[in-house]
């Protein structure tokens, strides 16, 4: 097996396989570092542009994604998208641009109306709607991401899992990831929410899409 089958193969784990011919070449064509991460709890994702060296800063030459790999496939898919639209917005304007301002917005909605078929056909009229018109809208961007979760390519659509979203604010959980660490939940803060440990007394920031067991 070549380091380009090895690549694909590796892409094909993680993304919807109608989507892995397009992904490759993409990340190809972008000369991307792509990395499949193990489950951050403030983040799904990530992009960092190029930079050149920058006092104690090394230069970092190239662009670079990398996604959680608990996700399952077409939310995978989904987070990738999110951060394409952020390298897209890099190429195409100044960095002072607001990090999901109206410029990201663009190539993200430019980027999901492109490949809307690439998910699965009961999430598709929601991504129509997500896409009709700017600012897209948070609230829905969230919802789909929540329906994505329930679905694997070739089966049918699971029970949605209860995320930290699913919550109000005082109740208590564990991650999935981490089911000894006992959290409250005390304020939502957009997409993230504040939360305590319950046993170290520490506070953390945690995505709201989450997995999680309630105590």
């Amino acid at each position: 097996m070549t380091t380009r089958e090895k690549y694909r193969y590796i892409l094909s784990r993680h993304f919807p396989e109608e989507a892995v011919d397009w992904v490759f070449g993409y990340l190809d064509r972008h000369h991307v570092h792509f990395h499949i991460t193990r489950q951050r709890s403030s983040k799904l994702g990530d992009y960092r542009p190029p930079h050149p060296a920058m006092g104690d800063l090394k230069a970092h030459p190239y662009h670079e994604i990398s996604i959680n790999g608990d996700l399952p496939p077409y939310l995978f898919l989904w987070v990738f998208l999110h951060e394409a639209a952020h390298l897209e917005t890099h190429l195409a304007h100044p960095p002072t641009v607001a990090p999901h301002g109206a410029e990201w917005q663009q190539q993200f909605r430019t980027l999901l109306m492109t490949h809307s078929a690439l998910f699965p056909a009961e999430v598709q009229p929601l991504v129509a709607r997500y896409t009709r018109r700017l600012p897209l809208s948070p609230t829905k961007g969230r919802a789909i991401e929540a329906e994505l979760r329930r679905y694997m390519p070739g089966a049918a659509p699971q029970p949605a899992p209860l995320t930290l979203n699913n919550l109000a604010p005082g109740d208590t959980f564990s991650l999935i990831s981490q089911p000894t660490m006992v959290l409250q939940a005390l304020e939502r803060r957009r997409t993230r929410w504040l939360c305590l440990d319950t046993a170290g007394g520490r506070r953390y920031l945690v995505n709201g899409q989450a997995a999680v067991v309630q105590r």
